[in-house]
């Protein structure tokens, strides 16, 4: 059987291995100045985020969960969640004069750092636990998690889109409207996924010391 990076090349496997390569084209996509291709980058940023979804219910329904699958899926998660994040912070950053969230602004620096910080915690944690033989899979907590973060990253990427230089709104009532609703979403989308984070690095890291101190997780 064909093997991928010595997993079995099965459709899950394969769908998180493409998620993984997905990632860094986001980055070059948002990366660059053009609305076109931030446009493109949200397209894609979307698809990959929903291949996440797909990915685990075939595997659960297939009976075709691996070794590979549990620890390159929440892997996967984080490398998108990164080659987003990371440019839309410095590309909004440097958009306060043409449109502002409401509450924060901008997105603030202490923002990403507490969603990254999270993740690289939670990822070092777990592959110290995989070195002990302990694989651990994502958490319901941690998928509820991941979903709310991609829909706050993906809001955010069409965000800088719409704010970029050379892009047309239609209607002008229309599109004060829903610029107005947009703001407003990114923000609360921004706060829940705050939210679910610190939630939910709690629980990795109570059943991570539970792990550490070799009780049942």
């Amino acid at each position: 059987m064909l093997r991928i990076w010595g997993a079995d090349l099965k459709l899950p496997n394969v769908i998180t291995s493409g998620r993984l390569l997905a990632a860094p084209l986001v980055t070059i996509l948002l990366l660059q100045p053009r609305p076109t291709p931030r446009l493109l980058a949200f397209v894609l940023f979307v698809l990959a985020a929903l291949s996440d979804l797909w990915d685990g219910y075939l595997a659960r329904s297939r009976g075709q969960v691996t070794t590979f699958g549990k620890m390159a899926d929440p892997v996967a998660d984080k490398f998108l969640l990164v080659s987003a994040l990371i440019p839309v912070y410095t590309i909004n950053a440097q958009q306060m004069e043409q449109g502002v969230l409401p509450i924060f602004g901008v997105i603030p620096f202490w923002v990403v750092v507490v969603l990254l910080g999270r993740e690289v915690l939670i990822t070092f944690l777990r592959f110290i636990a995989a070195r002990s033989g302990q694989i651990v899979a994502a958490r319901g907590i941690g998928k509820r998690k991941a979903v709310v973060q991609n829909v706050f990253v993906g809001a955010a990427i069409l965000w800088v889109a719409f704010l970029t230089p050379g892009f047309k709104p239609p209607d002008v009532w229309v599109w004060q409207w829903f610029s107005g609703f947009h703001g407003w979403f990114v923000t609360v989308c921004l706060m829940a996924a705050l939210i679910l984070t610190v939630m939910s690095a709690v629980l990795y890291m109570s059943m991570f010391s539970r792990i550490f101190a070799g009780r049942n997780p």
